[in-house]
């Protein structure tokens, strides 16, 4: 296979907070901005671009895949700043994680209303 995913744009309410969030959450670095966009890299050089759409938009879902270490430390931090999340996507067990596909996964929302997903195993 030759092609590589390489970069998505958030849309978001606050594109800094957003950033501030994803930086802290999932242990990014921050990556120079230009125009409307506030860049940051996570693994695998992959972008993540935050930027305020001209209209509404729809919730979308984002799924990261982290260790089992990283995983700790991102769930302490939901746990001790009072994020609410979830074990499925449903969120009908509130305050859990989920021990599927031999790992563990949790579901959240960022703060601009997107469906986030923490697991530390790939589906496939």
């Amino acid at each position: 296979m030759t092609a590589h995913f390489n970069h998505t744009i958030i849309a978001s309410n606050d594109s800094a907070a957003m950033a501030d969030f994803y930086i802290d959450l999932l242990e990014a670095d921050p990556a120079p901005s230009w125009g409307p966009f506030t860049n940051l890299q996570i693994g695998g050089g992959i972008l993540l671009q935050f930027a305020t759409p001209p209209i509404g938009f729809p919730p979308q879902h984002y799924a990261y895949l982290l260790d089992d270490e990283h995983f700790d430390r991102a769930y302490a931090k939901l746990v001790e700043r009072g994020i609410e999340h979830w074990a499925d996507p449903q969120r009908a067990r509130s305050g859990e994680i989920n021990h599927e596909h031999d790992g563990r996964g949790v579901y959240l929302l960022d703060p601009s209303g997107h469906y986030l997903e923490l697991l530390t195993r790939p589906y496939l």
